[in-house]
């Protein structure tokens, strides 16, 4: 149990909490504690009754049945893998932009869920935070099942049919997709490599919450395209030319 805690308490403060909140909800549901049809997001629940908890909840409850724990597993693998990997890489020491991030992410998924009417927002705050992480780290190698290999930027798009194989639905994760390249071009792709204007910056209240914790200065300093492949040190792995062993990542609660 230290070994777990230990590994517990190694996963950086944003993504650990974020971990901990996707375990907590669904359990509770699965224990009956608080009736799962609550947790949910229902458009006129939210609009009629004012049950302002459910974009909330929604985001952190993934139903665990015989028919969708492996889902669940692989998706909060991916959670834990790739939140990870950006806080400590392309976000190291700027936790506020981190928040921001997934903040502007988390409002147009709930956005997205009421027009569409989608229940659960698990999957797409994840693919959309997998989504940047391929953004930064677009030429790394990164292995699949099978021995596949492949460049990083296509990640996002072999989950997603991945997922439709084992779950039925590619909605979830193409959402996510959508969201995290909108995040992308608007914070970096369009202001910094075509020099167009700056829409998204991050408020300087987060900064107070969660200063940055190296070199005092707010925001990005490059545009992802001037950083190298193997910055995110945790994707890149111990030589290997920054490979990535993405398919180990199925051997849950070990890498």
């Amino acid at each position: 149990m230290s070994d777990i805690g230990d590994w517990f308490r190694s996963i950086p403060f944003i993504t650990r909490s974020w971990f901990a909140a996707s375990i907590a909800v669904p359990f509770i549901g699965k224990l009956g504690l608080i009736d799962f049809r609550n947790l949910l997001l229902f458009p006129e629940m939210v609009f009629s009754r004012f049950h302002i908890w459910r974009p909330i909840t929604a985001t952190f409850y993934f139903p665990i049945t015989p028919n969708t724990g492996f889902l669940y597993l692989v998706n909060l693998y991916f959670l834990y893998h790739y939140s990870t990997r950006l806080e400590t890489g392309a976000f190291d020491g700027r936790p506020a932009d981190y928040v921001f991030m997934l903040l502007f992410n988390w409002i147009c998924i709930v956005i997205t869920g009421l027009l569409m009417n989608m229940q659960l927002l698990m999957i797409p705050l994840i693919m959309s935070v997998l989504y940047v992480w391929a953004q930064f780290n677009k030429d790394t190698i990164v292995s699949f099942w099978f021995g596949t290999r492949f460049k990083a930027y296509y990640l996002p798009w072999v989950i997603l049919a991945f997922n439709f194989i084992i779950g039925g639905s590619f909605m979830n994760e193409l959402t996510g997709n959508l969201v995290g390249h909108l995040f992308f071009f608007l914070m970096f792709k369009y202001p910094m490599d075509l020099g167009g204007r700056s829409f998204l910056s991050t408020p300087e209240f987060l900064y107070r919450f969660f200063p940055n914790r190296r070199g005092g200065v707010s925001g990005f300093g490059a545009p992802p395209s001037r950083r190298p492949a193997a910055q995110d040190p945790a994707g890149g792995g111990g030589g290997g030319g920054g490979r990535h062993n993405w398919g180990q990542g199925f051997r849950l609660g070990g890498e």
